[in-house]
């Protein structure tokens, strides 16, 4: 085993020998930056101790969280070198967690520090203006107050951005930032913005539209589905509110976002609370960082950087165009590089109440210009194309960069009509037609938002005609010895850039894609699906739709016409037509509204005639509608040792034959008189979020655990039984719950698309085999519970014969 003092990968001089016993604070190590820094300090600077301060996430203690990110692969180079057993005690000799937040009440810090390096930032673009401030600006605030409070004066290295420059032209030096802003007044109003806009959507007006759209969009769910989905829309509206205050307030004084407007004035807090007051500091600017050029391996990296969604978009074939100046320079930097730059910034620091600035980039000494980014992005995935879910290979588009303007009015154009075409599929019948319109509808969509978010966010960056000196950053490369230039050096004119993008940075962050993209595609579930066996899960089922290819309107014209001649058809045919206006705007409104109105037809019907009907004639008719894929799952249910539960607002005469099938059904009862049907229900239908609110009673005097239940239906107004498990299946579903299981990622299936005769020819050939050993001794509720235990639900269990059964 290796000892972590000795080996040819150990720094022996230098910037490792100007740290040797150092005490070094490190601020935002799980990030991407820190997490290198922290991995170089580990490898290359053994006698230097490390503090991380790291906040609690969730119930996740910071010393847990460190724990956690020493297994990452960042660390694999070093733990393979030492051992697994010398980089624990390394760790626990050499590493120091402060567990705390620099954005609310940082926490007392060491008082014996001798470098504290500042890499904790927000490095989202686009973010609401209080949270982007809370952490740029509060937390370097916090921090700087935190370590005066020490009683000490350690040498500060700041990171920040080449881009807190902001939107200009020309070349920038390393300097300090030329503007009047005053960071504090700024810092107060965007702490004080969301109280503003949180008050502004609660107005009435704000809340009368917001329930309005909802009520529109998911009235047919129910009253709480559209209050959930009012609410949504509020808090959706005041973060889209106070991102755009952070975008425009950063526009309007010179920056391109709130990301580098606020980085900005973070800077200039630091340069007047720590090097104002008599202290040594020094401001790192990195431009873009991307993977790793060597170390601690070539291609590492922690997630996806700026420019690789689009990269991977490109490769995907989504971006058929994209703004930015073919001339334009993408300043790019590996990782390494400016860890490296950070670690001898902090061996060399300025004289006590002073501050230096250092630009780490590429586009001085060694620019990138978009055209050749572009050229490598193409020449690799014309190389390694992307694999199209077992459909071949996705080609990628040719970019004319044909500028902003011009993919502005792409985008507006694209937008516009992709929106017509959802509001008309949305008015559509459901059919695997309209879902697969619906499909290449949302694929479109989720391209032009796409587009248009990294339009938005990037194409300043991609248009920009700046470039940032680095001659301060290529002399402090100089100065360091000839011997530890390879391993420690940062000079941007080593990197290669067909090699670094085409052999390195592009295979490392298309691995993971690749991966994906090789799996065949489907659009069906498995037909020999597995379900894992549990008593304690329910499978609950809606009916029409998704479990026989019927409705409430045509059962009750098999009862209806039942035994009549075809001549007297005509006149309930007739009258059922001029009706349907009616139907059709009840069920606009509300389920429950059509079931009721619908079941008005029913007024005056001998009970024992309709029962009979079924018995003799509609029994083996809504048997041959069964869908064989629901009877085949609902079996495998069974198999399971799940509970089967089929929820209905047809009649319970009606769905008698089906008693076979499920241990327990719940359908609308017609209140009786005389023996005729009166035409109102006994009970409210169980539709909507009533079905749900069932649902959770039953699981709850049953024993059963939502989180591992199954639900099936077609409708939207299924959404809320849907939701009510963790495990949601659309069946056949109407465009609207269509495109709402594709945006939470359901499982959607097609059942029933290839039937063609009785279900009794699927299931071993009689409508014996269908019933056979499934029934038993049904109920409507688990074992030891009462039909009484839910008052006023319109509930039955219903057995073959017709008799209702409680336990």
């Amino acid at each position: 085993m290796a000892d972590d003092h000795s080996g040819e990968h150990v720094g022996t001089g230098g910037t490792a020998r100007r740290l040797a016993g150092a005490h070094v604070l490190l601020t935002g190590a799980t990030g991407f930056l820190g997490q290198a820094t922290l991995e170089k300090l580990l490898s290359d600077y053994p006698d230097t101790r490390v503090s991380v301060l790291i906040r609690r996430k969730g119930s996740t203690p910071a010393a847990q969280r460190l724990d956690s990110m020493l297994r990452k692969p960042v660390f694999n180079t070093w733990r393979e070198r030492v051992g697994d057993d010398e980089a624990a005690r390394i760790a626990a000799e050499r590493i120091d967690v402060v567990e705390g937040d620099l954005g609310g009440n940082p926490p007392s810090l060491p008082d014996d520090l001798d470098v504290v390096i500042h890499c904790a930032s927000t490095v989202s673009f686009d973010p609401p203006i209080d949270e982007a401030f809370r952490t740029n600006v509060s937390g370097v605030v916090n921090l700087y107050q935190a370590i005066a409070a020490t009683g000490t004066s350690p040498h500060v290295v700041h990171i920040s951005t080449a881009y807190v420059a902001g939107a200009r032209k020309g070349v920038v030096p390393e300097a300090s930032l030329d503007h009047t802003v005053d960071w504090q007044t700024e810092l107060a109003s965007a702490l004080a913005a969301r109280d503003e806009v949180e008050r502004d959507s609660r107005r009435p007006e704000a809340l009368r539209k917001a329930l309005a759209e909802a009520r529109g969009e998911h009235g047919k769910a129910g009253p709480q589905s559209a209050a959930l989905a009012a609410e949504e829309a509020r808090k959706e509206w005041v973060s889209k509110r106070l991102i755009d205050y952070g975008r425009l307030r950063a526009q309007s004084l010179g920056w391109p976002d709130v990301y580098t407007f606020t980085k900005a004035l973070g800077e200039r807090a630091a340069e007047q609370l720590w090097a104002g007051a008599g202290h040594r500091l020094t401001v790192v600017r990195p431009a873009i960082v991307e993977s790793a050029l060597k170390y601690p391996f070539p291609g590492w990296i922690d997630g996806f950087k700026m420019a690789d969604p689009i990269i991977l978009a490109y490769g995907r074939g989504v971006l058929q165009e994209f703004p930015g100046l073919p001339d334009g320079v993408l300043d790019v930097i590996p990782v390494d590089l400016v860890v490296n730059a950070t670690l001898a910034a902090a061996t060399a620091p300025t004289e006590p109440g002073e501050a230096q600035y250092f630009h780490v980039g590429s586009g001085h000494s060694n620019p990138l210009p978009i055209r050749e980014m572009y050229r490598t992005i193409r020449e690799y995935f014309e190389a390694h194309p992307m694999p199209d879910g077992g459909r071949g290979e996705i080609k990628v588009p040719l970019w004319t960069f044909p500028g902003s303007q011009a993919v502005e009015r792409l985008l507006r154009t694209g937008e516009r009509a992709t929106g017509f075409a959802e509001q008309a599929l949305l008015r559509m019948p459901a059919s695997s037609r309209t879902r697969d319109w619906m499909t290449k509808v949302h694929r479109k969509q989720r391209e032009l938002e796409f587009l248009r978010k990294y339009s938005d966010l990037y194409g300043v960056y991609t248009e920009a005609e700046v470039i940032y000196t680095d001659d301060r950053l290529l002399a402090l490369h100089e100065s360091l010895p000839a011997d530890e230039r390879e391993r420690h050096g940062f000079d941007p004119r080593v990197i290669d850039w067909d090699y670094y993008l085409e052999d390195v940075h592009y295979p490392a962050i298309t691995a993971a894609m690749r991966a994906i993209g090789s799996r065949p595609r489907s659009r069906t579930v498995a037909k020999r699906e597995t379900l894992p066996e549990r008593t304690d899960a329910v499978a609950v089922f809606d009916l029409e739709g998704t479990v026989i290819a019927s409705n409430m309107i045509e059962a009750y014209l098999w009862a209806r016409l039942a035994g009549r001649t075809k001549s007297g058809w005509v006149g309930e045919l007739a009258d059922l037509a001029t009706a349907m206006p009616k139907y059709l705007r009840a069920e606009r409104r509300d389920r429950g509204d059509f079931v009721r109105t619908f079941l008005r037809r029913y007024e005056g019907a001998d009970e024992q005639a309709l029962r009979r009907v079924v018995a003799d004639r509609l029994g083996d008719t809504l048997l041959a509608r069964a869908l064989p894929e629901a009877v085949r799952q609902i079996r495998r249910h069974k198999a399971a040792g799940h509970r089967t539960l089929l929820i209905t607002g047809a009649i319970d005469i009606l769905v008698e034959p089906l008693n076979g099938l499920f241990d327990d059904i719940v359908a609308s009862r017609l209140h009786v008189v005389d023996g005729r049907f009166t035409g109102y229900l006994d009970g409210p239908p169980l539709v909507g979020e009533a079905r749900a609110a069932f649902l959770r009673r039953y699981a709850r005097l049953g024993g059963f655990d939502l989180a591992k239940s199954y639900a099936y239906g077609d409708s939207f107004s299924d959404r809320p039984l849907l939701e009510a498990v963790g495990n949601p299946n659309a069946v056949n579903p109407d465009p609207k719950l269509y495109r709402h299981a594709k945006r939470k990622k359901w499982t959607v299936r097609e059942w029933g698309k290839h039937t063609r005769g009785p279900v009794e020819a699927l299931m071993d050939g009689s409508r014996d085999s269908l019933l056979a050993g499934s029934w038993g001794q049904a109920a409507v509720l688990p074992t030891g519970t009462s039909t009484t235990a839910l008052p006023g639900a319109p509930i039955r269990s219903l057995p073959a014969g017709g008799t209702e059964v409680t336990r």
